[in-house]
């Protein structure tokens, strides 16, 4: 441990490093924010202190946050302290690094909190994936965090890089006026949240390859990074045969390798480690749950379920989704009207969850045949896989259920 922290902050590791361990011997939790959040009232600059002499990576966006922050801890090789449980605000940042003393860090970072986290540890890279809508009760404007985001980067020093997706429009708004910025072509497929310019408001034009508003602002093209086809980092030709499914997930594959080379790590071996992931805190693993294998996958707004419908196979696998609407699900389940379930059009869905008459009537009404489930025993038994979708009470409900397979 450094010797530059002080007693105030030595005593506060100790007590994160109790709490969680009590937190978690009497399965109250994963055992991360009540020690942090204890840990910061003893020290409110603890996460200041942790930070200090280590190589930082953020990653932030409004997807894929918590599997690009595995494939850059994996890629990276190694003891990487990170935080895996998903606990992504500064309480668990403090437990993760109170944790771990490795110097070597990757922090996933919630939207609302990237500035301050930023501020508080000189991260080397910061990571920028997407913003759009999450849950309406607590970020209902996208715009306002994109404002955040910009005002924070443009303090950073030019030793930071930026690592942001060209594609989003309110990403490269955010990054505008950073010091330092490595653009990246990914595929970016939802745009409903960037339809007006950030910059004057006026409507952003969109084609295949680039997208531009008439006030000048417009996809930049000086990018490191490009994904079309084959995936491009520095002028280095890279194969992706990934482990977890979706475009979705080659974006974030190549986001992660581009922060990864910015920290010198050598591509070939980062690409071999970031391709052998296969399940990242249980999303896309296959379960095993009366008999049934159920692959679960984690579906907590439009654009996040919009990309995870592109990944269902051709054949007739039983569809289940199953929604809640608690507190870190969002209160508000009205967002289920932009997803694009139309695709599931010939299939049948069992609606599951606390919200599953809400979901049921969406469905209805993009003319999907549903089932209405109000009791597990009504689940239909076979020996055809399924495909779980479930926002996040909901999926750990299931993944606590069921069992690997």
């Amino acid at each position: 441990m450094s010797s530059g922290l002080s007693l105030r902050d030595r005593v506060a590791i100790a007590s994160v490093r109790g709490v969680n361990w009590v937190s978690r011997a009497l399965r109250r939790g994963a055992g991360t924010v009540a020690g942090g959040n204890i840990g910061l009232k003893i020290s409110p600059h603890l996460l200041v202190s942790l930070a200090r002499d280590r190589t930082i990576v953020l990653v932030s966006g409004t997807n894929g946050k918590t599997t690009t922050t595995a494939l850059v801890a994996a890629g990276w090789g190694g003891d990487v302290a990170s935080n895996t449980t998903g606990a992504n605000m500064p309480a668990g940042h403090v437990a993760a690094l109170a944790r771990n003393r490795t110097t070597r860090v990757v922090l996933e970072t919630d939207e609302a909190w990237l500035g301050e986290v930023v501020t508080a540890t000189d991260p080397a890279v910061v990571v920028l994936l997407n913003l759009s809508r999450d849950q309406l009760d607590r970020a209902n404007e996208v715009r306002r965090i994109a404002e955040r985001w910009r005002a924070a980067l443009a303090t950073l020093e030019p030793s930071t890089v930026v690592v942001a997706n060209a594609n989003d429009p309110l990403v490269v708004w955010a990054a505008g006026d950073a010091a330092n910025v490595r653009w990246c072509d990914v595929p970016t497929p939802w745009r409903a949240d960037a339809q007006s310019c950030p910059r004057c408001t006026l409507p952003i034009e969109f084609d295949d390859v680039r997208w531009h508003c008439s006030c000048g602002f417009a996809k930049p093209t000086d990018l490191t990074t490009s994904l079309r086809g084959h995936l491009i980092v520095a002028g280095r030709t890279l194969e992706l045969s990934l482990g977890v499914p979706g475009v979705f997930n080659e974006a974030n594959a190549a986001m992660a390798l581009s922060a990864l080379h910015e920290l010198g790590v050598d591509l070939g071996d980062a690409l071999t480690r970031v391709n052998a992931v296969s399940t990242v805190a249980g999303r896309f693993s296959v379960r095993a749950w009366r008999g049934r294998r159920v692959r679960l996958l984690l579906a907590k707004n439009p654009a996040g379920f919009d990309a995870l419908l592109s990944t269902l196979r051709a054949d007739n696998d039983d569809v289940w989704i199953a929604i809640n609407a608690r507190l870190a699900d969002g209160h508000d389940p009205s967002w289920l009207y932009d997803v694009a379930f139309e695709t599931l059009r010939g299939r049948t869905v069992w609606c599951l969850g606390e919200r599953r008459l809400d979901l049921a009537t969406r469905l209805d009404y993009a003319d999907v045949d549903v089932r209405v489930v109000d009791d597990l025993d009504d689940l239909p038994t076979s020996d055809d896989p399924v495909t779980l979708f479930a926002n996040y009470t909901a999926f750990s409900e299931w993944l606590e259920r069921s069992t690997p397979c």
